[in-house]
């Protein structure tokens, strides 16, 4: 086995499986083994560069049945609802968006703080915190006080996309965790459904990510679902929606009421992680305005059809995408603690 699949293997604890279409011939097989080990271990490279304090053995003697219990969780919760993998990774990236990657928007409100969950972004949509509540008791179970929350949710999100068929990335870990958050950092810092493609590069650049990677992460939408409160008046307002497409959304998503009426971001395969996204835009079937406006004219569109022709283009930059991301700001060190408990700060 080549170096990065040993780095790998150690990054993902043995957790992944991987679909892939190899050649028949051996040269092709050879060819695509060598290419495979280039871009893992440039992946594992650029990661440990990202942040020199973490790493994907951080655990590694300290709890070393950390990973495979987060996996094995995950992959629970994914076969009793496919829909709770994209829960998992939007919670990932709404706490990593603000303040950085600390398990802050786990925490409910206390005296001292409103916490994230209650802020416009987040508040009656997010989910998934029962699975990693879940999780962190199985983990403190074996490792008292040694995995934080904002760790666990890391791995939650990897293994997530792995779980529904998508590829695998190292996850670095040795993050702390938050002893506060903030309802208004959340608001300001999260960007909304509404966001046209200049907010949404800005937004992203202020956390030094791309507009490729904005348009890569942007394709965690061909999981999950979104309330009809977010996409209403995309259906009834817009002219770059598919006319069938939108009528066919009014029915379960009425000028008023049924605001929580759910819509699949890809009705393609809304539970398979894959590049059907992409060409959802290309046909004008994004269902937010923030993803329609990805495909529509701007900046973006070369690498919507990009991502759109090749899945394996995706993927390498979906990865790339997520490492930064899950690298934004870490606490290490002395910095914050570790949570007992993933909703409340340690007495």
């Amino acid at each position: 086995m080549c170096n990065a699949g040993m780095l790998l293997l150690q990054a993902t604890a043995n957790t992944k499986k991987v679909r892939r279409e190899a050649p028949n011939n051996k040269v092709g097989r050879l060819a695509m083994a060598s290419a495979s080990c280039l871009s893992l271990l440039v992946l594992v490279a650029m990661a440990s560069a990202a942040s020199a304090q973490l790493s994907p053995t951080f655990y590694q003697a300290s709890c070393p049945s950390a990973l495979f219990i987060i996996q094995t969780a995950v992959q629970a919760a994914v076969n009793n609802e496919p829909r709770m993998g994209a829960s998992l990774v939007r919670l990932h990236f709404h706490d990593c968006f603000v303040d950085g990657c600390d398990g802050s928007v786990l925490l409910a409100d206390t005296g001292s703080f409103v916490g994230e969950q209650g802020a416009a972004p987040n508040a009656g949509s997010i989910r998934g915190m029962n699975v990693i509540d879940n999780i962190k008791t199985q983990v403190e179970a074996a490792c008292t006080q040694t995995v934080s929350c904002a760790d666990i949710l890391a791995v939650a999100a990897r293994d997530s996309v792995v779980a529904l068929g998508g590829p695998t990335w190292p996850v670095l870990l040795g993050r702390r965790d938050s002893t506060t958050a903030s309802k208004t950092n959340a608001e300001n810092d999260l960007p909304p459904p509404t966001f046209d493609l200049q907010n949404l590069t800005t937004s992203f650049a202020n956390k030094q990510l791309s507009m490729t990677d904005m348009v890569a992460l942007s394709g965690a939408h061909t999981l999950g679902q979104s309330q009809c409160r977010f996409f209403r008046n995309r259906i009834n307002n817009e002219a770059n929606i598919n006319t069938a497409f939108a009528t066919a959304l009014k029915a379960n998503c009425p000028q008023s009421g049924g605001d929580s009426s759910l819509a699949p971001l890809d009705t393609v395969t809304p539970n398979a992680f894959d590049n059907a996204y992409y060409s959802n835009l290309i046909s004008q079937k994004g269902l937010l305005h923030s993803d329609q406006v990805l495909f529509n004219g701007g900046g973006a569109d070369n690498t919507v059809l990009s991502f759109a022709s090749s899945a394996a283009t995706f993927n390498s930059a979906f990865t790339t995408a997520m490492v930064k991301m899950g690298n934004i700001a870490p606490k290490t060190g002395t910095q914050g603690q570790i949570r007992l408990v993933c909703s409340k700060v340690n007495s």
